[in-house]
């Protein structure tokens, strides 16, 4: 009889979709079960371009993971659970949210739980549409106007935003190469908790 996979060697393909944004921004990435919330959020900062400036937090069928403070008693430790062990098999959909602020809500949904091979897989970006808004531009509700002004010289704010930008923005811009090499070279550290 065949040995049965164990959570920690299951490969979880995850599609990870800006809240609030039209037309989509999406990712569709797969990560072993064995890493933490923690390499989860660095995979999430690197395939989406993010700069991790801001704080995160995740919230997983009502409960909060995230990098504990003194002043947040209710978030528990994203370095302490792997994602096999916060998804496990019945979690369909979960929040990741950065930068309070600008309050980008990522919707992650759980596509497929496959058997990994070695249980020491890395992640990786699948496929893509977009890229993802300028830090600091007003969350969701702030980029709507964004691509307008950029995309027509004509428009009032065009030259304002694309100097605040550095000069050149293409919100269809997305190199699945770029992003595989960033995920390559990423230190995850332990694929797994102690």
């Amino acid at each position: 009889m065949p040995e049965k996979k164990t959570p920690a060697s299951r490969v979880y393909q995850l599609k990870i979709t800006l809240k609030a944004i039209r037309p989509p921004i999406w990712r569709r990435i797969q990560v072993p079960g064995t890493i933490t919330l923690a390499a989860l959020h660095d995979v999430l900062q690197t395939v989406f371009g993010w700069t991790d400036t801001h704080l995160h937090q995740f919230e997983i069928a009502v409960r909060r993971f995230g990098v504990p403070d003194d002043f947040d008693e209710e978030v528990l430790d994203e370095a302490q659970i792997t994602v096999s062990r916060a998804v496990g098999p019945s979690v369909k959909r979960f929040l990741y949210i950065y930068d309070f602020g600008d309050n980008w809500e990522h919707e992650i949904v759980v596509e497929k739980i496959l058997a990994g091979n070695s249980g020491s897989e890395r992640p990786l970006c699948l496929a893509g549409r977009r890229q993802r808004p300028p830090e600091d531009c007003g969350g969701p509700w702030g980029y709507r106007e964004f691509p307008e002004a950029i995309g027509y010289p004509a428009h009032e704010e065009h030259q304002a935003m694309l100097e605040w930008v550095g000069g050149n923005f293409d919100p269809e811009a997305l190199d699945l190469a770029v992003v595989n090499r960033a995920l390559a070279a990423l230190q995850l550290g332990p694929l797994r908790v102690q």
